[in-house]
């Protein structure tokens, strides 16, 4: 992971000094390539004044350099912040410092804290330290808001290296009444609180990530002023207004929009402005696209029969027919653009052999589990089952129950009986019935005939009986 600014040969870095194991993937956020550092010149007056930045560039500030104090860009020192002391990576020294304070609107006129030290590798332990307790707290922090019920986001938060002090980043829709929230983080935490509110594209650029084009963010690495991009830079590009594919990691439509959109408007400049629609003597043809790299307008034209034919126009052309239009003019055709194809070679025939044995081996197929033996399987078990049931021995009877339970009669003390040989009577007219002979169904010959079946005459037997 060596690039060609920092790249020593042996694919390490050597400007971040971590050895390509940076968690954003790059060097340091924001970086100002010091191009007097290159040459061997010295600055004989000298600018007292440096910007050391903080958590790999997520921050910067401007420090005074005492005189006995020899540092340069890329060296780690303790500065005093006026509410204790941390350890930052000086960024920028010598004259581009004062082109960056006029920059940023910043008057060499203002005090700014001092540099105190080199730091030591003490001073870089703590460092290291602050930043392993930043992610529970994070954590955390997020929970105590939640649990407020408050409108807003905890971001990131940032621990001086003397552990003292810690500032929140928070993101809200409106103003939030966070008085509650710093007695409870003060609790929780017994550290100095700092609440500062940002916008969405700040959290981006702070955070940090990749972005859809493969490379870190732009508002992470070297944007620092947010212009406003609004969805007229799509249309100017002819892009297709997909939210998902014109927004962010933010959730704004995405800064690139308008890195290339003065240069899409100069080139339009060459076209006519209002020519959606040309009319010829072969009918009216509406604009559907405009290809600039091309130089190619292509127009939709519906004759009487209502087919649609699409046409290549130059820019040319359709100013010309623009200009005959408002005069109430119509030419008789459209002057099209001839587009020859840039490939002339011939595609070659592929020629298919008919038969493809021996040319074509196929992949061995593994077989298939026999179901058969299974379904054996269950069978063997199923009648072992039986066995073990039919081999069980029979439980003895109770003396109140005797042969008749195997008759299945039911006596008043609870005892079954044989009653197959008494007489069943009618609860209407209390003629007895016999169980000798049932009545007999009717047959398939007596429903195919569709004559009424003879009921068989039972009152006689049983008068017999």
């Amino acid at each position: 992971m060596g690039c060609e600014s920092c790249g020593s040969g042996d694919g390490k870095p050597k400007g971040c000094k971590s050895n390509g194991d940076c968690s954003t993937g790059g060097c340091n956020k924001l970086n100002t390539f010091d191009w007097l550092k290159t040459y061997d010149i010295t600055d004989v007056d000298g600018y007292n004044v440096m910007e050391v930045s903080f958590k790999a560039g997520s921050h910067k500030y401007f420090y005074t350099k005492p005189d006995h104090l020899d540092v340069g860009t890329g060296d780690m020192v303790v500065v005093d912040t006026g509410n204790g002391y941390d350890v930052g990576q000086i960024s920028l020294s010598g004259e581009l410092v004062r082109l960056q304070l006029k920059k940023k609107n910043i008057s060499q006129k203002n005090s700014f804290n001092k540099i105190v030290r080199l730091a030591t590798e003490k001073d870089i332990s703590s460092i290291d330290k602050a930043r392993d307790v930043e992610k529970n707290t994070l954590v955390r922090a997020r929970a105590i808001a939640r649990s407020l019920n408050l409108d807003m986001k905890i971001s990131d938060i940032e621990y001086q290296a003397d552990l003292k002090k810690a500032t929140f980043y928070f993101i809200a829709n409106g103003r939030v009444d966070f008085r509650e929230l710093i007695k409870q983080y003060a609790r929780e935490f017994h550290i100095k609180i700092e609440m500062r509110q940002i916008g969405s594209r700040q959290e981006s650029a702070l955070v940090g990530g990749i972005g859809s084009c493969g490379r870190e963010l732009c508002c992470s690495t070297w944007l620092t002023n947010f212009s406003s991009v609004t969805t007229s830079a799509a249309r100017y590009q002819n892009l297709a207004l997909n939210q998902s594919k014109l927004t962010g990691q933010c959730g704004r439509l995405k800064c690139c929009l308008n890195y290339e959109l003065d240069t899409y408007i100069e080139a339009l400049k060459d076209y006519p402005s209002k020519a959606r629609f040309l009319k010829t003597k072969m009918g009216k043809a509406e604009l559907i696209k405009t290809d600039i790299f091309k130089r190619i307008m292509y127009y939709s034209l519906v004759d009487k029969m209502g087919k649609t034919t699409i046409l290549s126009l130059s820019p040319e052309t359709a100013k010309k027919i623009n200009a005959a239009n408002k005069k109430g003019e119509f030419p008789d055709k459209f002057d099209e653009i001839k587009i020859e194809n840039i490939s002339t070679e011939e595609d070659e025939e592929v020629e298919f052999e008919e038969n493809l044995t021996g040319i074509i081996e196929l992949p061995d197929e593994k077989k298939k589990r026999n179901n058969r033996n299974r379904s054996g399987n269950q069978k063997n078990r199923r009648s072992k089952n039986n066995n073990r049931r039919s081999n069980r021995p029979n439980k003895p009877k109770t003396s109140g129950q005797g042969d008749a339970d195997s008759k299945g009669g039911k006596t008043a003390s609870g005892s079954k009986e044989d009653n197959s040989n008494a007489p069943n009577k009618d609860n209407r007219g209390g003629k007895p019935k016999s169980n000798n002979k049932r009545r007999s169904r009717p047959s398939n010959r007596s429903k195919k005939s569709g004559k009424p079946e003879s009921k068989p005459n039972t009152e006689n037997k049983n008068n017999n009986s």
